[in-house]
């Protein structure tokens, strides 16, 4: 019976398709391709912005492009950006692992810093190779207390960490904005909000001249643990079944509060050192403003790199070119916010991708009518 037959002789009924959609909550997630394409529908879509602007969005692109790659300058300035990204990534993703939603890596990065910083005012008369061990000791000790505030009323109290890691970026915030104007500002400084610059034993060794600095190997090293970690450990496994199956590590005997403490201990941590790097390596004092929002963007890190240590080498140069590309288009009459209209665009469609890959087509065997 052809489909005018069954209207024919079943006015009052209407016909189904012969296909369903349906959403799988349990199923993975997409593949590689979703993060690509995102990528260009993002860049489709701020294109068209731009354009309205009055400008060729193949321009813009192309002058982000060279400034951000064009010149070992601008390589070099795109690391630089990459460090802090990586470290707080993989911070985020160490915490994403065992389903612990990390937002506080901004507050994180914050204390790590400080904490740091701490360690030139009070101890200024250490022996001279001691104090990088030392910063980045007390900026991983200050970010991983901070991941505990957050880790600890989770586990006892079952409160929501969104909402703790959140409120405690703003309290590290408040805590930056207190040492700088407050008594660590430096009297020398004609009242610019920051501390006495770092001696050079305080401050990290640079690569070739550059401001690339030493930071990028404590985040390849943090991805090489990472990854041995997550692969090569039973931590590593006990995290995985944690986060993909809690029931299941509950009844193999594994203590989930536990893991939840120890791993925002280490998320915390790796924030903690993008702090110190950013601060000994990059500004060489404590000043308002210290991080342009590292913490958030690196979420858009891990969410790219599908929480992978390897590809987040990649999403992280990725976003460091982006942030310095927004720079170079400012030479055009373009604000170097292009970047952060880039940066949300690559997170909408790359949460909208992650839904739309949930979904999936069941064709009917059969032609099914029902009663109106």
């Amino acid at each position: 019976m052809n489909l005018k037959e069954m209207r024919k002789n079943h006015p009052s009924r209407r016909l189904l398709l012969p296909f369903t959609l349906e959403y799988d909550i349990h199923k993975k997630s997409g593949g590689w391709w979703v993060p690509i394409i995102s990528i260009v529908i993002a860049l489709c879509i701020c294109a068209v912005f731009i354009a309205m602007n009055g400008m060729n969005p193949l321009v813009v692109y192309s002058k982000m492009l060279k400034g951000a790659f064009g010149s070992s300058f601008g390589i070099s300035e795109t690391l630089v950006k990459a460090i802090p990204l990586l470290l707080c990534g993989l911070g985020v993703a160490f915490a994403y692992r065992t389903s612990i939603w990390n937002i506080g890596a901004e507050g994180q990065l914050i204390v790590g810093a400080i904490a740091a910083t701490s360690i030139t005012l009070y101890f200024p008369h250490l022996p001279g190779p001691v104090y990088i061990p030392l910063m980045a000791l007390a900026g991983m000790l200050a970010g991983g207390i901070w991941g505990l505030m957050t880790a600890i009323p989770r586990t006892y109290f079952q409160v929501n960490e969104l909402i703790t890691s959140l409120m405690l970026n703003y309290v590290a915030l408040l805590l930056l904005d207190y040492f700088v104007f407050g008594p660590w500002r430096d009297p020398a400084g004609f009242n610019f909000p920051g501390t006495p610059m770092f001696t050079p034993a305080q401050m990290l060794a640079t690569i070739g001249g550059t401001r690339l600095h030493l930071g990028l190997l404590f985040a390849l090293v943090a991805v090489v643990l990472f990854a041995l970690l997550m692969s090569k450990t039973r931590f590593g496994y006990e995290m995985r079944l944690i986060g993909s199956n809690p029931a299941a590590a509950t009844y193999a005997g594994i203590k989930i509060n536990k893991h939840i403490l120890i791993v925002m201990l280490i998320s915390g941590a790796l924030a903690g050192l993008a702090g110190m790097s950013e601060v000994s390596g990059v500004a060489h004092r404590l000043m308002y403003g210290i991080s342009p929002g590292y913490g958030y963007t690196a979420i858009i890190v891990a969410w790219l790199a599908k929480l992978n240590p390897w590809g987040m080498i990649v999403t992280s140069i990725f976003i460091g070119a982006l942030i310095v590309g927004g720079y170079s288009v400012q030479t055009i009459g373009l604000p170097s916010s292009m970047s952060l209209m880039l940066q949300g665009a690559i997170l909408f469609c790359l949460i909208g991708g992650e839904m739309l890959s949930k979904y999936q087509l069941k064709w009917n065997k059969t032609v099914v009518v029902k009663e109106q």
